[in-house]
């Protein structure tokens, strides 16, 4: 039973009877969203009634199934655990509990062992494409069972702290043989059944290779701040969190999609973080990594938790912020100076202050992700910055591209006669389809080719394919660069002025945000929590069910499985390509300016024939994304070696690899790279289904991340798929008025209610407008 809040109301959710308070923290939409019931290991269907309220001290612990009232010393957040996404990515997913007073509570039962038996749909895997996908089906009313292997959010999608990313570097560089692991499931096999076995070990990362060019030696025993220590036992007394960092955290000023602040920044107030386990690497949720973020999640092996988000806190929250000043230091007399010196031994230490993504993107602001976060309402989940700057690299120097026309026209590295050439080329490329006779003979050139036939420059040319139209100068042809050019040009200015944003605290929250849409309506999560193989019916060939590590048989209608869950023998006849990737912690910018929060995107063309070009995201401190003085640069292309033979001769052009005894003086001036990691993944986009052997058609396979800029790929994706299994639902549509939920027929006055109510709901439809429509609300930068 859920009633109206305008009223202060209150709401039976799980168990929980309507005279407990209800907690005042989320937004109306988290407020009224209630998970699907969960059996408990003893067979009940729901935990016992809780009447009296709950207390206001204590961190919030994820609730999972029934346990004794006497071991709840819990926050109100608790109604909110399996609706609200409580672990920011790359933290496990698992940790023992603490009372108010840092003793540990006694583990309550795991219940991923007796999950229900019957879903409409479930999905495989974590990654953006799935956690969209999960999102809609919740959404249009299916219910959505939600399980990953792994004990993080995201896939190859995912974020990670420096400590967290250190850890998944270790596990992809081992060579374990899984051969030899018990397949006692194919007893559950009937004989009118057949198994499809799904692998156990990702390996769609290769060649992983990570470098220190500063001194180790100083960081031996140097341990994360806010990390918890690790203990013996799980049930070990005295158990105390070790306190946050005192250090002051950069402000993440964002643009907010929505007309409404984010969830997590409302009413949120600090507490006490949750230990870890003593398996898991430690790691503490605090607020400088995630300012509002809830850690927790239940022991055991994952089940019922929801996912983390690392929504900033905006100027509405309340929270006293720095200046804009103390953040963004104008080194204008200074910028000659040698930067700050940043040892290993602190980026060890401030490790939860990084948050690094595995794959590398920008959001294009009217690009069909933008578009789905604001018209399903879930960016309230998170906030976003804006690309501040777009880079060329040409002659062996970093120069800034001019994108709109007060840029082109203030800028002082074009003649007035290019400036009028760039802009007319620009103002023929917005509404190229009106004049075919301009490009139609050139239809079967390449882009470059067409642009030598315009009088245009040599360096206007190289700024419009490398910079603004982002194409390959040897295989895009003259078409795809217009339609490239023209996405480029109709992104400028909504946002600010280049086409792109970026999420705070990194691309991980993207598909957290869409996992936590799909628990407010009712999904169930899982990590950890392996699936064995899928149970294919003979007579239909239909898939019909699948087995997890526990031996449990789950019916769906429909299955969503990665593409990296697939056996060797599912996929023998998929040719994949690979993405080369790295990942660099930097001393100072490629591009120095007056300001030191730069977000830049910088596109290195070939250096040698039969190489692709390399682009280059280059991200500062304010994207909470790695910590103060240092820069965190990601490096993408199609492959065609190992990652570190493709990038590595990129690396050497634009920064100082040399450690600080052997630099010369011609390196002095370039940033100074004080970490790396290179490595290969798997780039299974635009694989055909058939491709796959022996997939029944209920089942869908999900690409991981390709190595284009966007996320319009799997947008696209993910939209098909839920068209294909749902033709008749809408994808994703706008969340529903909380104001406008009739919860209990019987209690709602007649009419006169609604009517009464009209006008405190003027307000709120129209911030439910303005945030799933273009006009969003956008908070400005300092």
């Amino acid at each position: 039973m859920l009633r109206p809040e305008s009223g202060g109301g209150t709401r039976d959710i799980a168990g929980l009877s309507p005279s407990a308070p209800l907690p005042q923290a989320g937004p109306p939409s988290l407020r009224w969203g209630c998970p699907r019931s969960i059996t408990s290991p003893s067979g009940g269907a729901a935990p016992p009634s809780i009447s009296s309220p709950l207390p206001q001290v204590g961190p919030p612990l994820t609730y999972s199934t029934s346990f004794p009232q006497a071991e709840l010393p819990l926050s109100p957040l608790i109604l909110l655990s399996l609706c609200r996404c409580l672990r920011p990515a790359g933290t496990p997913a698992a940790a023992p509990a603490l009372s108010a007073g840092g003793a540990r509570v006694t583990a309550p039962p795991k219940m991923a062992d007796n999950l229900p038996t019957e879903f409409d749909v479930v999905v495989v895997g974590t990654g953006l494409p799935e956690s969209i996908i999960a999102a809609a089906c919740a959404r249009s009313g299916q219910r959505v069972l939600h399980v990953d292997s792994r004990n993080y959010y995201g896939g190859n999608w995912a974020s990670f702290s420096f400590s967290g990313l250190l850890s998944w570097i270790k596990e992809n560089q081992q060579k374990t043989d899984l051969n030899d692991e018990s397949e006692d499931w194919r007893k559950l096999i009937l004989e009118d059944e057949e198994a499809i076995p799904l692998s156990s070990k990702d390996k769609t990362i290769q060649h992983v290779e990570d470098f220190c060019f500063g001194d180790q030696d100083s960081a031996e025993g140097v341990e994360e701040a806010g990390a918890l220590p690790k203990l013996p036992v799980f049930g070990a007394p005295g158990a105390q969190g070790v306190s946050a960092a005192s250090e002051e955290t950069p402000t993440a000023e964002g643009i907010s999609l929505g007309s409404e602040q984010s969830p997590a920044a409302e009413g949120a107030e600090k507490e006490n973080p949750a230990a870890e386990s003593p398996a898991e690497e430690p790691q503490s949720p605090e607020a400088e990594q995630a300012p509002g973020s809830e850690p927790g999640a239940a022991p055991g092996d994952g089940a019922g938790t929801a996912p983390g988000t690392g929504a900033a806190p905006s100027a509405a929250s309340g929270e006293s912020a720095p200046e804009p000043a103390k953040t963004e230091t104008a080194p204008s007399e200074n910028a000659a100076q040698e930067p700050k010196k940043i040892t290993y031994s602190q980026i060890v230490r401030e490790g939860r202050r990084f948050n690094i993504d595995l794959v590398s993107k920008l959001l294009y602001s009217r690009g069909l992700l933008i578009d789905l976060l604001i018209k399903s309402n879930v960016s309230r989940y998170a906030e976003f910055k804006n690309a501040t700057r777009v880079l060329a690299f040409r002659e062996g120097k970093v120069e800034q591209v001019p994108c709109s026309r007060a840029d082109v026209f203030n800028s002082r590295q074009l003649t007035m006669v290019e400036k009028r050439m760039l802009m007319k080329f620009l103002t023929f490329c917005l509404d190229y389809e009106q004049h075919p006779e301009e490009y139609q003979d050139y239809e079967s050139s390449t882009f470059a080719q067409f642009l030598q036939t315009r009088k245009l420059t040599p360096s206007l040319q190289h700024f419009i394919l490398h910079s603004i139209a982002m194409v390959s100068e040897t295989e895009s042809s003259t078409l795809e660069g217009l339609q490239s050019t023209k996405k480029f040009l109709q992104c400028l200015g909504r946002y600010g002025n280049t086409p792109f944003l970026f999420p705070l605290y990194g691309q991980g929250e993207i598909p957290q945000c869409f996992c936590r849409l799909c628990a407010v309506f009712g999904g169930i999560y899982c990590l950890r929590h392996a699936v064995r193989c899928l149970v294919l019916d003979r007579a239909s060939g239909r898939c019909k069910a699948i087995v997890d590590h526990f031996g449990q048989r789950i019916n769906a209608n429909y299955f969503i499985v990665e593409d990296s869950y697939l056996s060797e023998s599912t996929c023998t006849n998929v040719c994949y390509r690979q993405i080369s990737r790295a990942v660099l912690i930097t001393d100072q910018s490629v591009l120095n300016t007056d300001s030191e929060q730069q977000v830049s995107i910088l596109t290195v063309p070939p250096l040698e024939q039969g190489r692709a070009a390399v682009c280059v995201i280059e991200l500062c401190s304010s994207t909470m994304t790695c910590m103060k003085d240092t820069y965190l640069v990601h490096l993408t292309c199609p492959s065609t070696k190992t990652a570190r033979e493709d990038l590595e001769p990129v690396v050497q052009k634009l920064f100082n690899v040399n450690t600080e005894k052997e630099t010369e003086n011609e390196e002095l001036e370039k940033p100074r790279v004080l970490w790396a990691v290179y490595f290969n993944m798997r780039d299974s986009s635009g694989v055909e289904k058939s491709s796959y052997a022996g997939l029944p058609s209920n089942v869908y396979v999900c690409s991981g991340p390709d190595s284009a800029l966007g996320n319009d790929c799997a947008v696209k994706q993910a939209e098909t798929i839920f068209r294909e299994m749902f033709p008749t639902e809408e994808f994703c549509p706008p969340p529903p008025n909380p104001e406008d939920i009739i919860y209990d027929e019987d209690e709602i006055e007649p009419e006169e209610s609604g009517l009464n109510n009209s006008p405190e709901t003027k307000p709120e439809s129209s911030a439910e407008e303005s945030s799933s429509g273009d006009g969003a609300a956008v908070t400005k930068e300092e």
